[in-house]
């Protein structure tokens, strides 16, 4: 009986290892399959690992202190997909007519869909259990997710980082220099946010750090040494799947663009993000439906946060050394429509939340405009998909400008409290 509740109580766990053994045996196996089906078995590998992360770094927080935590999970959070990235980069330093564009479709894909997928399903999906948990409750808490006030801080240093990125678009390369501001706003940024939790309230903090999900949260009621040595193998098994099998599945997707006839640029694009990120965006719904909605949607605005700073910071840094040259990464035509994109969408995001909420409406905003350019870009010529590319890319801005004129005065207080770190807990957001 102990032995089935046991077994019954484990069995997530075997979950991921199941999903990553296959495309273990493929790398190691030397087996050679359709590169449609590689895919499949690589990516599942991905996914298997990125839910070790998730579970070891929801562990690893508790024992290690919140400076180092803060750092140690950022660089956890961005592995899969930096792992992928880092692979197209270094080829980029050898080839980079063809890998130079795959390494920023990567990057552009994973911040696009994070924002217009994640931050607009969760919000949704708070709003959706909140109205059903209750039905008469304020008008104002089912309309809106409220992030709490020390989460000012993550809003502003991605306003920073987003305004940086809209230099991207004018630029011929990224280069080091890009790579040391990126990562410079990524360590002011730890600075503060660990400034303003030292404002705030440890019990809260606790409160908040004791509902963990999934075997995590059973692995954490058990006594402290067998939980430390259990998120120390969580990582560190995940990170060796991840290293192991990233090479493979990034040439698993140029090889099955040739093969099925598909834009290379697009699968990788948006299946290599895709795989690396649903654990994350499991967790948070899970978090959403539980009445967790700002929790949820703060992690998510973390996660933007890594991505943007040290995700393309490291691309020409990697190069650099991959080439032996301090020339940068090159972007071509395409790309600079890409990242003008992808950083007018952030700065939209951005307008959004800088008045300390996202509303209903501004989810299906998000999410709309997503889907439109993702079903556009699948479907319109290339001619048309550059108009289609810059057009969205303006109106994500318009739309961003108007917002932020409308609240002027919370998107003053939000720069200024999360910029010098003050956050204060009794602000309160405006209405969005």
């Amino acid at each position: 009986m102990k032995a089935a509740t046991t077994v019954r109580h484990n069995w997530p766990l075997a979950l991921p290892v199941l999903a990553a053994a296959p495309g273990l045996v493929l790398r190691f196996s030397g087996v050679h399959v359709p590169a449609g089906l590689a895919v499949l078995l690589l990516g599942a590998a991905v996914i298997g690992a990125a839910f070790f992360l998730s579970w070891g770094a929801e562990l690893a927080e508790r024992d290690i202190g919140q400076g180092l935590a803060l750092a140690l999970l950022a660089l956890i959070a961005v592995l899969p997909e930096y792992a992928v990235d880092v692979v197209f980069a270094w080829k980029a330093g050898q080839d980079p007519e063809i890998y130079a564009p795959l390494a920023l479709a990567n990057m552009t894909g994973a911040n696009r869909l994070l924002i217009g997928i994640g931050w607009s399903v969760v919000v949704l999906a708070a709003l959706a259990a909140r109205r059903r948990r209750d039905p008469d409750g304020p008008p104002e808490d089912r309309s809106a997710v409220r992030l709490e006030p020390v989460q000012t801080v993550e809003v502003a240093y991605l306003a920073v980082a987003s305004l940086y990125a809209l230099s991207f678009a004018l630029r011929d390369t990224l280069n080091l220099l890009d790579t040391l501001v990126l990562f410079a706003i990524f360590g002011i940024y730890l600075v503060r946010v660990r400034g303003a939790e030292g404002e705030g309230n440890d019990e809260d903090d606790d409160e908040e750090g004791g509902e963990l999900i999934g075997p995590a949260a059973r692995i954490a009621t058990g006594p402290p040494r067998p939980r430390r040595w259990a998120a120390v193998g969580m990582l560190v098994f995940a990170a060796a799947v991840i290293l192991a099998v990233a090479e493979s599945f990034a040439d698993s997707l140029v090889e099955a663009g040739t093969e099925l006839g598909v834009s290379q640029f697009l699968l990788v694009q948006w299946v290599a993000p895709l795989a690396s990120e649903t654990p994350e965006f499991i967790a948070v719904l899970i978090l959403a439906w539980k009445l967790r909605g700002a929790a949820a949607l703060g992690a998510l605005i973390s996660s933007k946060i890594n991505q943007w700073t040290l995700l393309v910071g490291i691309l020409p840094l990697v190069f650099a050394v991959s080439a032996g040259s301090l020339s940068g990464l090159p972007i071509d035509p395409l790309q600079r429509e890409e990242l003008f994109l992808t950083a007018a969408q952030s700065m939209f995001a951005v307008a959004l939340v800088a008045a300390g909420a996202l509303s209903r409406r501004g989810a299906w905003a998000l999410l709309g405009l997503f889907l439109a350019q993702f079903a556009l870009a699948w479907t319109l010529p290339p001619d048309l998909a550059a108009i289609e590319r810059i057009g969205l890319g303006a109106l994500y801005l318009l739309l961003a400008v108007i917002l932020l004129i409308r609240r002027r005065r919370a998107v003053w207080a939000t720069l200024r409290d999360g910029l010098s770190g003050r956050a204060l807990r009794e602000q309160r957001p405006e209405r969005p």
